[in-house]
C-alpha cells in the first residue's frame, strides 16, 4: 500500500529556532524509504523557499517543492474560483507572491476578494479600506483562522484576530482555506498523489492538524512536542489515532513497514475508491 505523509512544522520538527530531537532522523528515513511527505504550515508570510532555506539552516535537507502553505494553497483555491481575478491584500511576501504565480492582480480598489494573511504590519487604514471593500462586495478569503502566533518574543495576534475584526465590521463571515479546512488538507493530500486512507497527518495541535486529519479520513497522529498534552485529550469529542512524544517515536515503524495498523490495509469500497481516484485525476488536468 502507499503511504503519504502531511507534517506541521512548529512543534512538530521545531520549536522557535530549536529544531526538535530526531527530527532529522525522521525526515532522513521517509527518504531513505522513498515515501513521499510534505510540510504544511498556516503561516502565509514566507515563500515555500524561506520556509525551505529556514529547515535547511536547522539541518534538515529539504526541497522547496515539500513544502505547502496556506498562502499556496488560498491563491489555487482563488484561481479556480475566478481565474485572473484581482485581490487586496493584508499579508507579506508569501501571500503576494502566491497569488501573483496564479495569475492574480493585487488591487486597492474594488477587487474581487479581500485576503486576509498574517502580517507584522496592520494599520487602521488598511482594516478601513478592507472593511469598506467587503460592504462594496468583495468576498472574505482568510489563509486560516489561527487567533494568534507563537513568536521568539511571546504571543503576538494571528490571522483569525485580524479576520475577526473584518467580519465583525461588516456582518461578513470570512471563507477559511488553511487547516483544518478541507481545502487546504485535500489540495496537499493530491500534491503527494496518495489516497485518503493512505494519509498520515502530524500535527501537535488538536484544533487544526488533528481536526482536519479527522474530518479527511486521514491517520491523524498527535505529537507531545508541541502545545499539547495528553491530559487534554477527554475535552475534545475527536480523538487522533497515535499519540506520540516526538516524530523520533516514528522512526522504527516507518523503516519496518508497520506506520498503519492492521485494519488500515484492508481493501476499501470500491465506489470510495473509484470517486477518489476520479477528484485526483481531475485535480491534475486543472
Amino acid at each position: 500500500m502507499s503511504l503519504g505523509f502531511l507534517i506541521d512544522m512548529d512543534g512538530v520538527i521545531y520549536r522557535g529556532s530549536q529544531l526538535i530531537d530526531g527530527a532529522d532522523r525522521f525526515i532522513a528515513t521517509l527518504k531513505k524509504k522513498q515515501i513521499p511527505f510534505l510540510f504544511l504550515t498556516n503561516n502565509s508570510q514566507r515563500t515555500r523557499r524561506d520556509v525551505s532555506a529556514k529547515l535547511n539552516r536547522m539541518g534538515i535537507d529539504v526541497e522547496e517543492e515539500r513544502i505547502f502553505t496556506c498562502a499556496m494553497a488560498t491563491a489555487r483555491f482563488l484561481a479556480k474560483q475566478k481565474p485572473g481575478g484581482t485581490a487586496f491584500v493584508i499579508g507579506e511576501g508569501g501571500l503576494h507572491n502566491a497569488l501573483h504565480r496564479n495569475g492574480y492582480a493585487i488591487v486597492d480598489h474594488a477587487p474581487d476578494y479581500v485576503v486576509v494573511g498574517e502580517a507584522r504590519s496592520i494599520t487602521l487604514e488598511m482594516l478601513d479600506a478592507a472593511v469598506q471593500m467587503v460592504l462594496d462586495g468583495a468576498q472574505l478569503i482568510a489563509t486560516n483562522l489561527d487567533p494568534n502566533c507563537p513568536t521568539k518574543n511571546g504571543t503576538r495576534s494571528g490571522c483569525g484576530a485580524t479576520v475577526s475584526f473584518i467580519e465583525k465590521a461588516t456582518g461578513k463571515q470570512a471563507f477559511s482555506v488553511g487547516k483544518p479546512s478541507p481545502v487546504m488538507m485535500r489540495s496537499a493530500q493530491w500534491e503527494l498523489g496518495v489516497r485518503s486512507w493512505e494519509t498520515v497527518m502530524i500535527g501537535d495541535t488538536m484544533e487544526t492538524d488533528i481536526l482536519g486529519a479527522v474530518q479527511m479520513g486521514y491517520y491523524a497522529t498527535l505529537t507531545l512536542s508541541g502545545g499539547s498534552r495528553a491530559e487534554d485529550l477527554s475535552s475534545y469529542a475527536f480523538r487522533p489515532d497515535r499519540v506520540i512524544n516526538s516524530v523520533a517515536d516514528l522512526i522504527e515503524d516507518i523503516e519496518n513497514d508497520t506506520m498503519l495498523p492492521a485494519w488500515d490495509h484492508g481493501i476499501m469500497p470500491h465506489a470510495m475508491e473509484e470517486n477518489e481516484r476520479m477528484m485526483y485525476a481531475a485535480s491534475r488536468s486543472m
